[in-house]
């Protein structure tokens, strides 16, 4: 039998009818509406699944290695000055990394103990790299005293090796070479790979030895046989003509304590543009050069010096010296900390350099500012070469 309707009152003449009962929607799956209708919450039954929602701002990362996690941190610690969290750091995620593959940690939180002076962790640390790698441990070597004071490691850091022409449109050399003076105030300067010179070059350099003579600089030149013979041809006596090379003609012969061709040449100059000529100085004869020149500091000396603490750095010397030195080798030996600002504009600077073809290299840092290094970017430009400990 078919079940009949309730019956429902009819309203009373001038009475309200009687609110009747909500009666269910029923959802048509297979027709969609238009109209936007608005179902109220009794119209639908909701499944148990649940939609999840992401914030614009929150982005989904995959899984991080803890061990690259822990590095990237502490080396940025490290980069901000914050010594104490580094440790921390280090410690905690070494005591969970005992295998090869953490091995960077292990060697980053032996230098800061280096770096701070603490020889007690280090040596117990030592034993526990021994157990846990099966390797010899880095020797202790404290760090805290020399590098901190931004001295370099190495007194051949001090040379520069001049190459190309020495001529007024390559003020870049001689900015390089002023740049070296400031950071080490005794320079060996070798210029027996000049090619040519002319007035502009000459008077650029002599500018340079009288402002290193008028600060107390130190500036021993070598190759000053095969630069006098370049200049030579470009002096004639009663052409008024390249004035500077006159005059560092005289300065190098003053140099080489040659007295009687100095005295030539001052003659000559004088008549030449008459003016007075530069007088003999005995106190300023320079001392021999050694006839063979040890292939040592020839390689110190393309090597662009890092040391102490580098804060706010644009190296803006950088570049001019990449320029006349290939390979370019950037010395960290001496450097103890480099901050995050610093460490960015050095790869500015450097991926410039190379894409002039150049090769890149860094050498001896501590593991800490070389895992910095890796964080900005830095080890895509230029290969690191540590210290054998």
């Amino acid at each position: 039998m078919v079940a009949k309707p309730a019956a429902v009152p009819r309203p009373k003449e001038g009475g309200a009818a009687p609110p009747e009962e909500a009666k269910p929607v029923p959802v048509q799956p297979d027709k969609a509406s238009d109209e936007g209708t608005n179902f109220t919450d009794s119209a639908i039954e909701f499944s148990d699944f649940v939609f999840s929602e992401s914030s614009p701002d929150f982005q989904i990362e995959g899984d991080v290695d803890p061990i690259d996690a822990a590095i990237e941190e502490a080396a940025v610690l490290f980069a901000n000055g914050q010594d104490e969290a580094v440790r921390v750091v280090l410690e905690n995620a070494v005591h969970a990394a005992q295998t090869a593959s953490g091995e960077r940690l292990w060697l980053m939180l032996f230098d800061l103990y280096r770096l701070l002076g603490q020889k007690v962790p280090f040596e117990a640390l030592a034993i526990d790299y021994v157990r846990a790698l099966e390797k010899s441990p880095p020797a202790w070597k404290d760090a805290s005293v020399g590098r901190a004071k931004g001295k370099p490691a190495s007194a051949a850091a001090g040379s520069v090796l001049f190459r190309g022409e020495l001529t007024g449109d390559n003020q870049s050399a001689l900015e390089a070479i002023q740049q070296a003076l400031e950071k080490n105030p005794k320079l060996r300067l070798d210029l027996s790979k000049v090619t040519r010179v002319d007035a502009g070059g000459c008077g650029l350099l002599l500018g340079c030895l009288q402002r290193a003579r008028k600060a107390r600089w130190e500036i021993e030149l070598l190759g000053r046989e095969s630069l006098l013979a370049l200049i030579e041809p470009c002096v004639e006596v009663g052409v008024p003509e390249n004035q500077e090379c006159w005059l560092l003609l005289i300065e190098l012969l003053q140099l080489q304590g040659q007295h009687d061709a100095f005295e030539d040449a001052a003659i000559n100059y004088a008549v030449t543009f008459e003016v007075s000529p530069p007088s003999w100085e005995a106190q300023r004869v320079a001392k021999p050069e050694p006839e063979v020149q040890a292939p040592e500091p020839v390689v110190h000396g393309e090597t662009y010096v890092l040391s102490g603490e580098v804060k706010s750095s644009r190296f803006v010397d950088l570049a001019a010296y990449a320029e006349v030195h290939s390979p370019v080798v950037i010395s960290c030996g001496a450097l103890r900390r480099i901050d995050f600002i610093s460490a960015g504009a050095l790869l500015n600077v450097l991926s410039l350099v190379k894409r002039t073809g150049r090769q890149i290299v860094f050498h001896h840092p501590n593991h800490l500012v070389a895992e910095l290094f890796g964080v900005v970017g830095l080890t895509a430009v230029a290969a690191i070469v540590f210290e054998k400990h």
